[in-house]
């Protein structure tokens, strides 16, 4: 089966699945006999193209590998904004890779739910649209007959949601904590050498690791954002932003390191939520772990999380929390989930 497919958005993430789709074409018709084809891209900062033959994905990435606009392209369309995109084109499945907004979700949000109102499969690693609108999001794709797929919201490609949806289906999972953002664990890494956090941010700053402004990071913002998807998706708890107790990194000092080295302890940034009694309690913020815990081995960008249940007990997953090609990989195991359950 064929599925077209509609990027809004191109940067590292939506060049990542790009990369992936070319390079596992063949592997991917052998195995799962799936295909796709591009037929419209619409970025903010790379231009917009549009073909409803289909573009080439090789082409695409060439251009914006050279830093040319994708309106150098040769053929189709060009100019459409997002919305114009969605609304006039048809397609499959609609790849939502823009810019995360905590705030308010948008313009993120808006494209999502035109695109299901269209009856058009969703897959996006956009935090703001599955921390603050989830659950209308899902209840929409569900009345359209289509699905609404957020596998890279939490971890990247490590598969996070899948394994707490399905893997672990039949268990109550009482409590969901983890280190659920590579930056932050990466300068408290650091730290730990005798650097300071300056000169730490500035290092993650130059590595790509971290933004110009720093703070959706290194204030909780983006863990919160995450432990509330995981409340909700996971643990089915109606968990909003502002239910979140949050606390950042920016506090903790050379000597706090230090201290907790003594103690047999290590600073994380973690992220928990916990359902008990009716009563759902969640907070971000920094803890010194015992080196016991598995979190606390935990090192660089690395994340991990761990989920309490009634049936297995703790399972910790460890793997990446971000990459070009990592979070690329989760957009491809949500479209293949749509494509196992549509292609008949």
């Amino acid at each position: 089966m064929k599925y077209r497919l509609i990027f809004i958005g191109f940067g590292l993430v939506g060049q990542g699945l790009t990369e992936i789709l070319i390079n596992k074409r063949h592997w991917l018709k052998e195995k799962y006999n799936f295909e796709c084809e591009i037929v419209a891209v619409s970025a903010k900062s790379k231009g917009a193209v549009a073909d409803e033959k289909g573009l080439s994905a090789e082409k695409l990435l060439e251009l914006v590998h050279q830093g040319k606009s994708l309106e150098e392209y040769p053929d189709g369309v060009k100019g459409l904004s997002p919305l114009q995109t969605i609304e006039q084109l048809e397609a499959d499945i609609l790849i939502e890779v823009t810019y995360t907004n905590i705030k308010t979700g948008e313009p993120a949000t808006t494209y999502c739910r035109r695109a299901l109102e269209k009856g058009m499969h969703v897959v996006t690693t956009n935090k703001g649209p599955a921390a603050l609108f989830y659950r209308d999001l899902k209840k929409l794709a569900d009345a359209k007959n289509v699905i609404f797929g957020i596998e890279g919201t939490v971890m990247s490609g490590t598969p996070v949601i899948n394994t707490g949806l399905f893997s672990l289906a039949g268990c109550t999972i009482r409590k969901v904590r983890g280190i659920l953002n590579g930056t932050t664990n990466y300068i408290l890494t650091e730290m730990e050498q005798g650097k300071p956090y300056e000169e730490v941010l500035k290092k993650a700053q130059e590595l790509g690791y971290a933004e110009a402004d720093p703070a959706a990071d290194v204030e909780g913002w983006d863990a919160l954002a995450k432990i509330v998807i995981l409340a909700n998706v996971i643990m089915g708890q109606p968990l909003k932003t502002t239910d979140v107790v949050r606390e950042g990194i920016t506090k903790i000092s050379l000597e706090d390191i230090e201290k907790a080295r003594r103690e047999n302890s290590r600073w994380k940034l973690i992220g928990e939520v916990s359902a008990e009694n009716g009563k759902v309690k969640a907070k971000v913020g920094p803890e010194k772990l015992d080196l016991s815990d598995p979190l606390s081995s935990v090192m660089g960008t690395t994340n991990a999380i761990t989920f309490d249940t009634d049936l297995m007990g703790s399972v910790t997953i460890v793997g990446a929390g971000a990459g070009r090609i990592e979070t690329g990989f989760s957009l491809l195991t949500d479209i293949l989930a749509i494509h196992r359950k549509f292609a008949g």
